[in-house]
């Protein structure tokens, strides 16, 4: 195994190597200062808190000062903050287990039981192995633990924590093996062990993606509690302290159903192929499939989360707009609800507007999630009124015939939460909003592509452009286009060749923009990308946040904005220009190693969470990228992999969460996937990228490429190849830079140029329709209204 190790190392240092020694952060060691943005922390710790999802609860928590507990578990000491791979590696200046919490908190715990935790844990023989890019750990081996252990410290603790963790990443599937979805033996040895010692025992689960839990009503009643924490950043312990001693009454709510077993899921039959996944569950994900037509195959259902307290929801008011004033999806339905806590301790209340659709000619699910608000914390016998409100395109269907979605008459019922909160009757069918056939053989892809190629800017002129002056008014933007050489065309469509590329902070994911000296001169300032979603990326101490399921599971959009707007200073102390998150992928199937990253289940919570991080980063004057547009939902061969789907799955489930970050955030910036769609590699989708991110939702921003694409031409041009097929779709900037994958090479494969001028070749209008694309992200980020750099 440690030969096996090393040379696995050794063969990543080659990859590191060619690819510019800044992909994989266990090569590359933060230097420097311990920088802390002021106030992060105390973000994260709460965010961490408010993720807790508690899951079951008899009354042994909150946990009573001054009650020793006896802690079982090496993730006591060997805490997952996070996931790993880009989304996850993270050098943080300080990560607290959840040991260190219970410490800060002032527990009292069983210490001999913990110094034989830490001296088992400690030795050279079972210290937790990380190991590197794609072979990272799962989980970390468990102590044994023998039945007298367990018996030993029931004799004075009085009630018992048992943590369990799980952990995946980039390149990095979930599997249906031991130690990954499933309980080790070692595991379940450990909870016969303590559960038959103690009368009160409580879970822990340190995970960053649903495991198997049928092992909870296997334990039944020997279990007192079960509470899901997450991965929770560089405060993990601190939070779940918070949570478990009732500092911070737990107010998370699953953002994925947990179902009994693995094949109950829909999508289990059609996951991990290497060469392609049929969507055959087509809308039917999570909850919507579930609630529909396999109540009895769920354990614990979406939106599920115990707390400390009680709340009552009364529905005080549901009315509709008249059709058409909700602007482009229609009209708007608005319900007031009035929230108490009746019980006995403070807490908050998530309340969500659910939506039962008449049946119709389209098949439907259930009900579908239109509208989610949260309280602020209640004292005992404390109300709040809430006002949420959803649009007709959140309860409409798309109809693959008409290529529109459509409300089916019949009656609206909605509910707040499980409580009836009114309805409205619709006499006829009313067209929400017209689209065009996307993604589909059907379409004639060549002809649209030539009914909206772009008119060239004005003439060139001989005074040398200069970006300040664009920015400060004295020139036009096409004026500037108009005067760039098509080298200089062609440079704003590639980053700088590299990642940890040296015009920009060390560890860096990529620069674009100022990418050569020319463009330098005229004032194109070069921008710098990092990684990723839980924090920044770099050679440098960066704050290690929640993953994105935790930051999903607090139902909380407010706390999630003011978190990245910390992160978005974070990023201007470093000279981050844009950051490569929110992930925003849907959690179609539990075994993708990246669903740490993502946020749910659900389009509409994993947009309203996406759209929070992007005005968060955003308000601090840097940029985000949201990903992978779209369809990237497992690691297994995501280069490749093509995602079939029906044209309704795409529209209602997989691009709606981004057409609600779009229209709510107003991203500077996309980023396409790997994968294919309906048999086209995302980054050459005219139809994803212009056909319905430009111009049905009027995108205005600049799209990037994942790290590096697929070599390919043109089916409807034969002539465009590789970065001319890539800028036709307007994928704007191919990242890090160059198609050969080989580092401190500059320069582009010459496929953008070669058919410029050409019958059907690439037309100088669209080389700066992209110009401008990136220009302006430039302006955006390096200038300021004056024309100054900032």
């Amino acid at each position: 195994m440690k030969l096996k190790k090393k040379i696995g190392k050794f063969m990543q240092r080659v990859v590191d190597h060619a690819m510019g020694n800044g992909l994989m952060q266990e090569e590359t060691a933060a230097s420097g200062e311990k920088y802390i943005t002021p106030g992060i922390s105390a973000l994260i710790r709460r965010s961490g808190a408010e993720g807790c999802v508690l899951l079951k609860n008899d009354g042994v928590l909150p946990l009573k000062e001054g009650e020793e507990i006896a802690v079982f578990g090496r993730c006591q000491l060997d805490w997952f903050c996070v996931g790993y791979g880009s989304g996850g590696d993270v050098h943080a200046p300080y990560r607290v287990n959840l040991m260190e919490g219970l410490g800060n908190m002032g527990a009292k715990y069983n210490r001999p039981l913990a110094q034989a935790y830490r001296a088992w844990c400690g030795s050279e023989e079972h210290r937790a192995d990380e190991g590197w890019w794609g072979h990272w750990p799962m989980n970390h081996p468990e102590m044994p633990l023998a039945a007298h252990m367990a018996e030993s410290a029931a004799k004075t603790s009085d009630a018992a924590l048992v943590v369990i963790g799980r952990a995946a990443g980039e390149d990095r599937e979930n599997t249906l093996e031991k130690g990954s979805y499933y309980l080790t033996e070692e595991e379940l040895a450990m909870l016969d062990a303590v559960t038959a010692a103690f009368r009160r025992t409580a879970v822990v689960l340190n995970i960053g993606s649903i495991m198997d839990m049928e092992w909870t009503e296997r334990y039944g009643e020997r279990l007192s509690a079960v509470l899901i924490a997450w991965q929770g950043g560089m405060e993990s312990g601190n939070a779940l302290a918070d949570v478990l001693y009732g500092k911070v009454n737990p107010c998370g709510r699953l953002a994925d159903t947990i179902a009994r077993r693995y094949e109950d899921y829909p999508s289990s039959g059609h996951f991990g192929g290497r060469e392609y996944n049929e969507y055959a569950e087509g809308i039917f994900v999570g909850y919507r499939h579930f609630d529909t037509c396999a109540k009895e195959a769920v354990l614990y259902p979406f939106g599920y989360g115990l707390s400390y307290t009680e709340f009552r929801l009364m529905p005080k008011s549901l009315k509709r707009s008249a059709h058409g004033a909700g602007g482009p999806e229609g009209a708007v339905t608005e319900m007031v609800v009035e929230v108490k806590n009746i019980g006995g301790c403070s807490g908050r209340e998530v309340v969500m507007l659910w939506c039962h659709p008449p049946k119709g000619c389209i098949e439907k699910p259930a009900h579908v999630l239109t509208a989610f608000a949260k309280t602020r914390e209640l004292a005992p016998g404390e109300s709040q009124e809430l006002t949420l409100k959803c649009d007709d395109k959140a309860i409409s269907s798309y109809d693959e015939r008409r290529h529109a979605f459509l409300l089916e008459p019949g009656e609206y019922r909605f509910a707040a939460n499980d409580v009836e909160a009114g309805s409205f009757l619709l006499q006829e069918t009313a067209v929400v909003e017209k689209c065009e056939a996307v993604c589909s053989p059907e379409v004639n892809l060549r002809q649209r592509i030539l009914d909206n190629l772009p008119g060239e800017a004005a003439v060139k002129r001989d005074k040398a452009p200069i970006l300040g002056d664009v920015a400060s008014g004295k020139d036009t933007m096409d004026d500037f286009v108009a005067g760039l050489s098509d080298d200089e065309l062609e440079a704003l469509t590639r980053g700088h060749g590299m990642m940890n590329s040296p015009l920009g902070a060390p560890g860096n994911a990529g620069v674009l923009g100022g990418v050569i000296p020319g463009l330098r001169e005229k004032g194109v300032l070069p921008v710098v990308c990092a990684d990723g979603p839980a924090g920044l990326r770099l050679q440098k101490y960066c704050a290690l946040v929640p993953c994105g399921t935790a930051l999903a599971c607090t139902w909380n959009c407010e706390l999630v904005e003011e978190l990245y707007r910390l992160v978005g200073a974070e990023m201007k102390h470093y000279g981050v220009d844009v950051l490569l998150a929110p992930g925003m992928n849907i959690h179609r199937n539990p075994l993708c190693g990246r669903n740490f990253e993502y946020f749910s289940e659900d389009p509409l919570l994993s947009g309203k969470m996406a759209a929070a991080v992007v005005r968060g980063v955003q308000s601090m004057g840097g940029a985000c990228c949201p990903k992978h547009f779209a369809c990237n939902n497992q690691e297994t061969k995501r280069n490749i992999c093509d995602s079939r789907l029906s044209e309704r799955a795409l529209r209602e489930i997989y691009l709606r969460n981004f057409e609600i970050c779009i229209r709510e955030s107003s991203p500077h910036t996309v980023m396409t996937s790997y994968n294919k769609v309906n048999g086209v590699w995302s980054h050459y989708n005219y139809d994803l990228v212009t056909t319905v991110l430009r111009r049905e939702w009027g995108y205005e921003g600049m799209v990037m490429t994942d790290w590096w694409m697929q070599k390919s031409g043109s089916p409807e041009f034969p002539k465009l190849k590789n970065n001319a097929y890539r800028v036709r779709a307007q994928v704007d900037v191919l990242m890090p830079g160059d198609m050969g994958h080989v580092a401190k090479k500059y320069k582009s494969d010459g496929s953008l140029l070669k058919t410029l001028g050409q019958p059907e070749g690439i037309t100088r209008g669209e080389l700066q329709r992209t110009a401008r694309n990136v220009l302006e992200l430039v302006l955006k980020i390096k200038y300021g209204e004056k024309g100054e750099k900032r």
